[in-house]
């Protein structure tokens, strides 16, 4: 049975966008719209991004539950894209500016909890994990690439050790057809306990589903969009899961506020040299116990939140101009 995926750090994100009735709030990673009930609920409009066709499907497949999908004009917009694309789309529906974006980035337990997609090795299933069902999938590039880019790929964005070690089980495992084949190369290549509390496959599948999504470019192109799109005051909410996306997330924030890097850190920061666009809300949020108690897949969740200034959009390799 699917399970239902649990919006994470649901209250502290609501909080952080602080939603006004008739707020115009952007819900970038809809999934099953946990985000977008709350805020809906609190009298926002909200456009919402996903570029699962099945996100979408599951929201006309359950009407009853969005009726502001209905209102004139709706209070609810879906657009089965990409949350990079927040700028050109909102664009073609008259919309420059909003108040509030948010982005849970990573897969979505509807994903992980189906075998058909191949997210996952607790279940056997086609070696898919393609977030919007296009382009080459695991398969295809596990299959054809070279083990020199498998083992770049394992290594930076699963941070395998033995990346190359690995890359040489696939390679001489192919053809890989199955989550389970997969899961097994890369076994035989670190060992496996059974019972050990981390498989040591989680780390190569974290890896080539970034990879296969590019994740980590959807990401720096989304936070680029946000400071595009939100008005002075508007709030941006950024909830990852791991290292890497928070490491973006981190940098982006610090350089949008204005910081510079020091030759020394013994030397005293340098002064910024343009005014900054954002301005850190709080220091970063994680769940509570009790969150983790109720939700596992909460225990790696950070929360990011800033404030938009008045100051211009950064341009060309900064930021998207506005």
């Amino acid at each position: 049975m699917t399970a239902l995926h649990v919006p994470v750090l649901l209250d502290e994100v609501v909080a952080a966008l602080s939603p006004l009735s008739g707020a115009l709030v952007v819900d970038a990673t809809f999934g099953a719209g946990g985000y977008t009930r709350r805020l809906l609920d609190a009298g926002a409009t909200v456009h919402a991004f996903d570029r699962d066709p099945d996100a979408i499907a599951a929201v006309e497949e359950n009407p009853a539950r969005w009726p502001e999908l209905g209102d004139r004009p709706p209070r609810l917009t879906l657009h089965p894209r990409r949350f990079s694309e927040m700028v050109s789309a909102l664009a073609e529906a008259g919309i420059a500016r909003v108040d509030g974006i948010v982005m849970d980035i990573g897969v979505s337990s509807m994903q992980l909890d189906q075998p058909e997609r191949g997210f996952a090795f607790s279940a056997d299933g086609p070696l898919d994990m393609r977030m919007g069902r296009e382009g080459p999938s695991a398969a295809d590039f596990l299959n054809t690439a070279a083990e020199g880019e498998i083992a770049d790929v394992l290594f930076r964005y699963g941070e395998e050790r033995q990346s190359r070690r690995v890359a040489r089980a696939i390679v001489a495992a192919r053809p890989l057809g199955t989550t389970g084949d997969l899961a097994k190369a890369v076994r035989r290549a670190l060992g496996y306990r059974p019972g050990a509390p981390k498989d040591p496959a989680t780390r190569s599948f974290q890896a080539v589903r970034i990879h296969v999504n590019a994740e980590l470019e959807e990401l720096e192109q989304g936070l680029r969009a946000a400071e595009t799109l939100l008005d002075n005051g508007g709030r941006l909410a950024v909830v990852t899961f791991h290292s890497l996306e928070d490491r973006i997330v981190k940098q982006f924030l610090r350089e949008a506020g204005g910081a510079t890097a020091r030759a020394s850190r013994h030397l005293p920061q340098t002064p910024a040299a343009r005014a900054p666009t954002f301005t850190a809300l709080t220091k970063a949020i994680r769940p509570s116990e009790a969150e983790v108690a109720r939700n596992p897949r909460a225990r790696s969740a950070t929360l990011r939140a800033a404030v938009r200034t008045d100051a211009p959009a950064r341009s060309g390799e900064e930021g998207i101009a506005a």
